[in-house]
């Protein structure tokens, strides 16, 4: 299984370009009126509209963003966690975090909704929490996407609306009015129950460890010393793919003959390396952009892993 050394999330830039290539529209035409970027990002699209200019029927890739995304969906899909499918006959609610892939297959042609697209920054941190996943729907290790009826699907939908309309206004507080419209289906999702109708499927193996790779070389390159490896255990992973730790282990170590915290160290080691040689950094920015709150932990884990300490190897 190959992957580039240098995977990086798509970032809202990337998101536009893809936007506008594939309706064969300009960027004016799509992105919200009168959006300061002091406020972070928000913007809104049309499901069935999206995808009769597109004619996309075909499989949607693995989330990699940088943005969140709350989706209705209607129509036939299947989503695919890790090791998890979930079958949507009819309506979907789908949340859409930065650090949890998923895999969404349409399973026919007649699909309609909505989604919205935003950052962290658009909304206003209050007391209640610091960061988006403080709010249960986003917290690491859940798997959240909602089978709903159409009774709930026409109020979200209805919600919707309401954002769309109040998107293309001249209203000078528009985006704190949709905020609480978002903050409004974030509530909905957190009052629902898990998709239930869950199936291990013949090549679960195969997606876990794919994920798992996805979300390892996600965290690289990193760019900058201010930048800091935010997932360094197995049970990190195991939170994000929503599986236990023991069974991410098992399928790793069948898989590629290594466990998980092997395959992490190997991956930190190769970083080290890189940035030990092509950087100017000091050990000290470097052993804390990897992890490391000590430096002698990153002197002892890099000798041990290549029998040469730091400034040996950089030497």
């Amino acid at each position: 299984m190959e992957k580039t050394a240098h995977t990086s999330y798509a970032s809202l830039d990337d998101f536009y370009l893809e936007m506008t290539s594939k309706l064969g529209t300009d960027l004016e035409s799509i992105f919200p009126k009168g959006l300061h970027k002091e406020i972070g990002h928000f913007n809104v699209f049309d499901i069935a509209q999206t995808l009769e200019k597109v004619r996309l029927t075909s499989e949607m890739p693995y989330n990699r963003r940088k943005y969140y995304k709350i989706s209705l969906i209607r129509g036939r899909n299947k989503a695919e966690y890790a090791d998890k499918i979930i079958q949507i006959k009819n309506n979907a609610l789908l949340f859409a975090t930065p650090k949890v892939p998923y895999h969404w297959v349409p399973e026919d042609t007649n699909q309609s909704g909505s989604f919205c697209v935003f950052t962290e920054d658009f909304f206003i941190k209050d007391k209640s929490y610091n960061t988006l996943e403080d709010l249960p729907i986003f917290q690491p290790g859940n798997i959240p996407l909602f089978e709903i009826d159409d009774t709930l699907a026409n109020e979200i939908e209805q919600l919707f609306r309401k954002i769309k309309k109040e998107i293309d206004s001249d209203y000078i507080f528009k985006y704190d009015l949709i905020r609480n419209y978002v903050l409004e289906l974030i509530h909905y999702g957190q009052k629902l129950q898990p998709a239930s109708k869950l199936s291990t499927s013949n090549d679960s193996s195969l997606r876990v460890v794919s994920l798992f790779i996805e979300l390892l070389e996600r965290q690289f390159p990193i760019e900058s010393s201010d930048q800091r490896l935010q997932m360094k255990t197995a049970k990190d992973y195991a939170d994000r793919l929503a599986v236990h730790v023991n069974y991410l282990n098992k399928k790793l170590k069948e898989s590629t003959g290594k466990t998980t915290t092997e395959i992490i160290a190997e991956r930190i080691v190769q970083e080290a390396k890189i940035m030990l040689r092509q950087t100017r950094w000091n050990i000290s920015e470097i052993s804390y952009a990897l992890g490391f709150e000590e430096i002698a932990h990153f002197s002892n884990f890099f000798k041990k892993k290549t029998s040469l300490a730091p400034m040996e190897f950089r030497s």
